[in-house]
């Protein structure tokens, strides 16, 4: 895990790449490297160790002229070395290197052969290729400058200010200057008209369990997110069972506003049932207020409920990192994957739900994988996502959506998930958490954290500043103070047009009141659906 920057091209102060690519030393504060090849290309890193602790510097050369820097995990490593790459000679134990001998032996197409998250750079004489896992679990931009040299970094900041026009690199894709973006990730789950397949609830169980399995591959000390919710108590309580025979002692971490708060009373229950070792984190909304410049600069974004759920998650992970562990299970995806937010009671219909589904997952590198990565990773710490898992969606999102719908069991949501670990026999969950109401992480951690963000984001703001939003930001214009805000102050780090197009908005559909709290939703137990409603009739677009 690590910030990877490259730029491709003759003439790029060597000295100033590393100024650059030190703007992303959080992400990488184990060590860093510059490497300048022969045809003048230049490849930086900032790594974070996590696997071969002592030979695993990057960029690293493959068999001869080829070099790569590489930010992710690739968890299949050693069988491709012993598969596929059998003949190739090492020059490291890490996972990274196989991705320049990958590209050695088959040229640019390789990508599919590796499971994992990934965003690398390889670069051989003058020619280079840049590629980005399925479903973008790993940040990578990419950009051009006013001399035609390409750069392509783990986050916008490296490369904002150098480049007249850059982006966001496409997930399941790779670049070559020859072919221009291939997508090599072309999974049957994309077409909705191929979700037909019956419930297999222990195949889900299975498949879920391996990838958790593979994703505890790690030579430094780790632990799991556990918020109480169902997504992320199940990561755990697979993860403590994995770790069973190995005596190994499993570290779980919650966070919320106080002991009060409704995620972390349920992480308690599961903590004490499962049997990890559970640390429970506290942050004031004033911290909060207080961090939301700097939170806005590591995640790059202003859409508003990345921001709103980034806040906890990123004292958390300087709090986890303080103790010493340095990668974390994580449950982003499954409420994409099962359609578990409460909006999707609302669908018109089965086809509607699945194109949903599809959709969400599809875009979770706009939101829930953004926020998960950058705000982990501001502090070096690294977060896994087994639902994720290139197997899993292929089983999970193939199940009929008429199955998945949550009015076809009584309004409970991701039914299918919650029904594959419900064994009596040996219990992954208690049953109150296992059948628990889905609590949006950032109404989770306190309901008052949101009410009073925006509170204060709208004491910001003034009505005559608000009239100006259309004049200020004609693309994406903001409909509340609150996004204003936060809109506000991202376009003071990244005021480039490029910049704001990176940003795409979570929104719920099929409801009325499209805040995205999932208490905006009248089917939520604590439901508010008047929440952050106040400025939204003040601007159209």
């Amino acid at each position: 895990m690590c910030g990877i920057l490259a730029v491709i091209g003759k003439g790029k102060d060597e000295a100033l790449v590393k100024q650059l690519s030190k703007r992303m030393s959080h992400r990488g504060p184990d060590e860093s490297d510059v490497h300048v090849t022969e045809a003048g290309h230049i490849l930086a890193h900032e790594r974070l160790s996590i696997v071969d602790l002592q030979t695993g510097k990057q960029p690293i050369q493959g068999t001869s002229t080829a070099w790569m820097v590489h930010n992710g995990e690739i968890y299949n490593h050693k069988k491709l070395r012993e598969t596929v790459l059998k003949d190739h000679t090492f020059r490291t134990t890490s996972d990274s290197e196989v991705i320049v001998h990958l590209y050695e032996e088959f040229g640019y197409d390789f990508c599919d052969y590796l499971d994992g998250m990934f965003a690398f750079v390889v670069v051989n004489g003058d020619d280079f290729i840049a590629g980005r896992d399925p479903l973008g679990i790993k940040p990578l931009y990419y950009g051009i400058d006013d001399r035609g040299r390409y750069y392509f970094a783990s986050e916008m900041k490296a490369i904002a200010d150098q480049c007249t026009t850059f982006s966001t690199f496409p997930p399941g894709h790779f670049y070559t200057e020859k072919t221009g973006f291939v997508k090599y990730y072309k999974p049957e789950w994309e077409d909705a008209a191929k979700a037909v397949e019956e419930i297999d609830y222990k195949a889900i169980r299975e498949t879920l369990t391996e990838a958790v399995k593979k994703r505890l591959m790690a030579d430094v000390p780790f632990g799991v997110l556990l918020s109480g919710g169902l997504d992320s108590s199940l990561t755990s309580s697979i993860a403590k069972r994995l770790l069973e025979s190995s005596g190994q002692v499993l570290h779980s971490f919650s966070i919320g506003l106080d002991e009060s708060a409704p995620d972390l009373i349920a992480a308690r229950k599961v903590a004490e049932f499962i049997g990890t070792q559970h640390h429970e984190f506290y942050f004031t909304v004033e911290e909060g207020i207080r961090n939301l410049e700097k939170l806005i600069w590591h995640l790059e974004t202003y859409d508003v409920t990345s921001i709103r759920a980034s806040t906890p998650m990123y004292f958390m992970s300087k709090a986890i990192k303080e103790t010493g562990i340095k990668m974390v299970l994580s449950g982003e995806g499954a409420d994409e994957i099962f359609g578990g937010y409460l909006y999707f009671r609302n669908a018109p219909s089965a086809e509607e739900f699945q194109k949903e589904t599809i959709e969400r997952v599809q875009k979770l590198f706009t939101a829930d994988l953004l926020r998960a990565d950058k705000s982990t990773m501001a502090h070096g710490l690294e977060a896994r996502v087994p639902f994720l898992d290139k197997s899993f969606l292929e089983l999970a999102m193939k199940v009929k959506p008429e199955e998945k719908q949550p009015k076809t069991y009584n309004g409970v949501e991701k039914y299918i998930l919650r029904k594959a670990f419900d064994t009596p026999e040996k219990p992954y969950l208690p049953d109150e958490v296992l059948w628990r109401q889905k609590e949006q992480f950032s109404d989770g951690v306190g309901y008052n954290w949101i009410d009073t963000l925006i509170e204060y984001c709208e004491s910001q703001v003034t009505d005559e500043e608000f009239a100006k939003a259309a004049e200020l930001f004609p693309y994406n214009t903001p409909l509340t103070k609150e996004a204003f805000y936060y809109r506000s102050i991202f376009h003071k780090h990244f005021p480039q047009q490029s910049a704001a197009q990176t940003v795409r908005k979570w929104i719920p559909k099929w409801q009325s009141n499209q805040d995205p709290s999932g208490r905006a939703n009248e089917a939520h137990v604590k439901a508010d659906v008047t929440i952050a409603t106040k400025d939204t009739s003040k601007l159209t677009v």
